[in-house]
């Protein structure tokens, strides 16, 4: 019987793709949902149809965020997406 407790998993750079099934899972969220992200401008993935779809890394946070505006500050999603490009907008001066 193993009874090593270690975690293991793959490391994912910035640019690599993952799937709409993987975004769901590891944000814990419906397929709809994303649908919804996805209109409302919060995502912007990469393929055609919802099907196809890969998303950033980034998109992880970004999904995470957004339910957390709506979820607990009970924020809609338009909201949710000027925030985000709001927060978008800050980090990218304090790169500068």
């Amino acid at each position: 019987m193993n009874t090593d407790k270690t975690l293991s998993g793959q490391l994912l750079e910035e640019y690599e793709l993952i799937s709409m099934a993987d975004l769901c899972r590891s944000c814990m969220v419906e397929v709809d949902t994303v649908t919804l992200l996805v209109q409302e401008g919060i995502l912007d993935p990469v393929g055609r149809g919802d099907s196809a779809w890969r998303f950033t890394i980034a998109s992880l946070r970004r999904v995470k965020t957004a339910m957390h505006l709506q979820r607990d500050l009970g924020v809609n999603l338009a909201g949710a997406a000027l925030a985000l490009e709001l927060l978008d907008r800050i980090a990218e001066l304090e790169r500068r």
